[in-house]
């Protein structure tokens, strides 16, 4: 029983962890210490599993985020979310997919602790004030004001963002042919003016320690990698946190994976992974799931 009712809320539970931690190693390691309090609990006392699990969730996220704090901080080159594969459901639900694109997910970076588990419960997944601050111990009170707080920062920084789509995985197609081709004005064409890239190596292997902007320097960026790949790597397009994506396989290993963001036809972000320790989620595909409640609207 305890199993059943676990594993029919852990889309959900992970979708919620995940969007809190940006890894879903760690995601999966609050889930396995949820599941450990969830089998201790008597569960006849337990009016809503559902309620119960979400806020035993979130206060293990809670506390697994401030753990890794000093880690991310001392992380080498730039950071970025351990990449996952999602399937057509996650870019079906835009409000889904955007929460779980790189560019969220690096606003959400910014925010501290208990804003990050304010705004994605509250703008993600739809829970009232009221219902947040059982699980993040704060009053309603206070939970409002830090939900107007996060809200306001993040509306700020977010970026503009499409889903995958066949447009999309189109754009990346005729990117990487013209990268490889060295057809520099379709590449410029495909680069929106402000484009960026940013690469996480994790210090583990040869990454761009630093953002590039910029059109002009993200082309040369690029063909400068393509220009230096493996002549046995080979790509494998798929799509990661709802965003159309190219898998670069060299010796039948995951290399790097490249998450594209699109907007009005033109690509305006480039998410490189390299580190290792990111890619081992690449290959399976993860559901998602918000659940059942509707989610707050502008």
């Amino acid at each position: 029983m305890a199993d059943d009712v676990f594993s029919e809320h852990r889309p959900l539970l992970f979708t919620i962890a995940y969007e809190m931690l940006g890894s879903a190693v760690d995601a999966e390691d609050v889930l396995q210490e949820s599941y450990l309090r969830w089998s201790a609990v008597d569960r006849a006392a337990v009016e809503h599993p559902r309620a119960y699990l979400v806020r035993v969730v979130t206060r293990q996220a809670l506390n697994h985020l401030r753990a890794v704090k000093a880690r991310r901080e001392e992380y080498v080159g730039a950071w970025l979310p351990e990449p996952i594969r999602t399937g057509p459901e996650v870019s079906e639900d835009a409000i889904l997919a955007e929460s779980v694109s790189m560019a969220m997910m690096l606003v959400l970076e910014t925010l501290n602790p208990t804003e990050r588990a304010v705004f994605v419960l509250h703008d993600v997944f739809g829970y009232t004030h009221g219902e947040i601050a059982a699980s993040v111990g704060k009053t309603e009170v206070t939970v409002r004001q830090i939900a107007h707080r996060a809200r306001r920062h993040v509306h700020a920084r977010r970026r503009r963002f499409e889903p995958d789509s066949a447009a999309g995985r189109e754009i990346v197609r005729r990117f990487l042919l013209a990268a490889s081709t060295g057809e520099v004005q379709e590449l410029m064409e495909l680069l929106a003016p402000d484009v960026v890239q940013i690469s996480d190596g994790g210090g583990k292997v040869v990454a761009a320690r630093r953002p590039i902007t910029g059109r002009d320097d993200v082309a040369r960026f690029v063909l400068r990698v393509i220009r230096t790949s493996a002549a046995t790597t080979h790509v494998e397009y798929a799509t990661c946190n709802g965003m159309p994506a190219a898998r670069f396989v060299t010796g039948g290993a995951l290399d790097w994976l490249v998450a594209f963001e699109i907007h009005d036809g033109r690509i305006t972000g480039l998410y490189g992974i390299r580190n290792p320790d990111k890619l081992h989620r690449a290959d399976t595909v993860l559901p998602l799931d918000r659940g059942e409640h509707q989610p707050w609207k502008p």
